[in-house]
């Protein structure tokens, strides 16, 4: 399957914040924001900010989940 940032965005609502918010707050494209939203594959530049902002460990924004053969 692959990376998953329900994580992310089950952050987002504990903290009472949109996809928007985070795109604002730290400084994403909406191209990233889109790709966050498919479970693409982003820079760790990228995720470290995530993580800077919410003062987090990348584990508690990310996951990867194993496909089944």
């Amino acid at each position: 399957m692959g990376f998953s940032y329900n994580k992310l965005w089950k952050l987002l609502i504990d903290k009472n914040m949109n996809k928007t918010d985070l795109q604002n707050t730290v400084g994403l494209s909406p191209s990233t924001i889109a790709k966050l939203g498919k479970n693409e594959n982003v820079s760790m530049e990228v995720l470290g900010r995530i993580c800077e902002y919410f003062k987090c460990d990348i584990f508690e924004i990310i996951s990867y989940e194993v496909k089944n053969k």
